[in-house]
């Protein structure tokens, strides 16, 4: 392995945007930011035609099936294009959010994404009208796109008059979206008071990864301090985006904010009931590996939680290189095709890994066209790293699977969205836990488990967090002291005893990105995605023989079926807790190791 300097952000890749579009200022994106308009006016046009068709006598099923298929056509164009330009804007903006252009260009392009959004509630509510089973019968189009359109139909049932729908799109852009982005400004531009230097968030936060003690626990107290100087102007952006999902819910008839959620993840309240009863009966294996890890670090009862991603065992210190290559190779071993992607996303540098004052905390992959996908990352030079790129490869390779389908089929639910990133993440940790012996073990298993920890408790801890300001919000706003407070009661629900009471982390409300989301609960989906991976892991190891056509089968139909269909294919079924208590064991088993090895 290489120094810890080799990993410093002058030796560590940027992604390349220049095979999209020249620059924000070209006349190629000036150009395509024109015909995405066009396209609009098409969709517009086609949405005329539809109206016009009864749809309920099954003699009009073939105008019918013709001027909903055009729609549907219409629609798949505008999406793609719009996927290409708010992704390629992201990924200045991301990177840089002092990027004066780039943010000028995002704001330009609220108009046409608008707009959009508006005209995709208009066929909706056009949906909602239609007998869709005349316009089936009568077009191949419609068939193919028969889920979605299904799915479409449903949320009609669920939305406002077209002149209340159309005010909310028009005032997203100064409503849930300004504050998401006030967000995202804020924490990208926080410069905390470190050693005598002032450093970003993104960098004092890397510090949770170092060696030295004394060193995570200075870099905690110095973020806790920082966030509490800026936490009024982002409690007040989570006030206000709470406040406007959970009434848009009551207004649409969702009535439970959460109802909603679990209708665009494509799952029922019995699957995310079973999958969360597990999870809680889970709680103490997790909480013995909290308590084992603090005695190793020389802590009495809980672990602080500064010392979370503390290093245990024998260390090895991961260059981006290294990184590189065992992802290639444990990817190129499971499946040639999946190596080959990896290959291809470093040789055309698809992936931000370097640190940068302004760019956003956390990691992500954003599919661009086709097959081609952008991964921001803020490397380290630890095997939590390694995993991270593998894991934001496995949504690249998500979006190679579904890169033939059209841009309605590819709506995967945040559920399904974690598959294939779970599972290529699954193989590089089982492959080097395998390997490895005593203090490598250690270490190894400790990346695992700090893995499986945070998307199992710590993720319950957000859900149950979103969970009681959502009900608490629907009264009056609640203070940055009352949301800290609400955190540390998550926490103590879920870590308990596994954690030190004095240093836990009230601020996590203002670290993750995700309660910033127009989207309701961006977290239970991330549980979702580790245990049915590793339940589609356990159905490769027991079967290992056809399992990968199977596999990229899977991937490829993720908009196009519920969440409990597709399991089923592989024997899975995820409204049984017993399913998720299986794919607990794998970790639990993990922990008794764990507890072995430190004695």
């Amino acid at each position: 392995m290489t120094s810890i300097s080799e990993t410093s952000a002058n030796h560590l890749p940027r992604w390349n945007v220049q095979s999209f579009f020249p620059g924000l200022d070209s006349a190629d994106y000036s150009n395509f930011r024109t015909s995405f308009e066009g396209k609009l006016n098409d969709f517009e046009g086609s949405l005329e035609n539809v109206a016009l068709r009864p749809g309920s006598d099954a003699g009009f099923g073939s105008s019918l099936g013709a001027a909903l298929e055009r729609s549907v056509l219409g629609l798949n164009a505008a999406m793609a294009d719009a996927r290409l330009l708010r992704t390629y804007v992201a990924a200045f903006t991301r990177v840089d959010s002092r990027d004066a252009l780039a943010l000028a260009r995002q704001s330009e392009l609220a108009a046409p994404l608008t707009r959009l959004s508006k005209l995709t509630t208009r066929f909706t509510a056009l949906l909602g009208a239609l007998d869709l089973d005349v316009a089936l019968s009568a077009s191949a189009v419609c068939r193919e796109h028969e889920f979605p359109l299904r799915q479409l139909q449903e949320s009609a049932r669920h939305l406002m008059p077209p002149d209340q729908e159309a005010l909310i799109a028009d005032l997203h852009d100064s409503g849930t979206g300004a504050w998401g982005r006030l967000h995202m400004a804020v924490t990208s531009q926080i410069e905390v008071p470190f050693d005598g230097q002032a450093r970003s968030m993104s960098a004092v936060r890397t510090l949770a990864y170092d060696p030295d003690s004394s060193t995570r626990r200075r870099a905690y107290e110095a973020e806790l301090d920082t966030w509490g100087l800026h936490e009024v102007p982002l409690a007040a952006s989570l006030n206000s985006i709470k406040c406007q999902t959970s009434l848009l819910a009551k207004k649409r008839g969702w009535g439970a904010l959460l109802n909603e959620s679990l209708f665009d993840a494509h799952i029922d309240r019995l699957t995310l009931d079973a999958m969360m009863s597990a999870a809680h009966a889970a709680f103490p294996v997790f909480r013995r590996y909290l308590r084992a890890k603090a005695k190793v670090l020389g802590h009495q009862g809980g672990l602080p939680w500064y010392d979370i991603f503390a290093p245990i065992g024998s260390q090895d210190t991961w260059s981006y290189s290294d990184a590189a290559d065992v992802v290639s190779r444990r990817f190129t071993a499971f499946s040639k095709r999946l190596g080959t992607m990896a290959d291809r996303a470093f040789r055309e540098d698809w992936i931000d890994a370097a640190p940068m004052p302004g760019k956003v905390d956390g990691a992500f992959c954003m599919g661009v066209r086709k097959d081609e996908s952008r991964i921001l990352m803020n490397f380290k030079p630890s095997f939590g790293s390694v995993s991270t790129l593998a894991h934001e490869l496995g949504h690249a390779y998500h979006n190679v699977c579904l890169a033939d389908r059209s841009e309605l089929l590819k709506q995967t639910p945040m559920t399904l969205a974690e598959t294939a990133s779970i599972f290529c993440e699954t193989i590089i940790k089982r492959a080097a836990i395998a390997e490895s012996s005593g203090d490598a073990r250690l270490a190894m298993l400790d990346a695992s488990l700090q893995g499986s920890c945070q998307t199992v408790v710590d993720i319950t801890s957000r859900f149950l967090f979103e969970n009681e300001v959502v009900e608490r919000r629907a009264d009056r706003e609640l203070n940055p002291d009352e949301l800290c407070d609400a955190m540390l009661r998550a926490q103590e629900a879920t870590y308990g005893d596994g954690l030190c009471e004095s240093a836990r982390h009230p601020y996590m409300w203002a670290v993750k990105s995700h309660y910033y989301s127009p989207r309701p609960f961006y977290n239970y989906p991330y549980m979702f995605g580790l245990l049915f991976g590793l339940g589609l892991y356990a159905v490769f190891q027991k079967e290992p023989d056809g399992f990968q056509a199977r596999y990229d089968q899977l991937l490829s139909e993720t908009g196009m079926d519920t969440a409990a269909n597709l399991a089923s294919r592989f024997g899975i079924d995820i409204r049984s807790r017993s399913f998720w208590e299986g794919s607990l064991l794998v970790i639990s088993e993990d922990v008794d190791d764990f507890v072995r090895l430190v004695g």
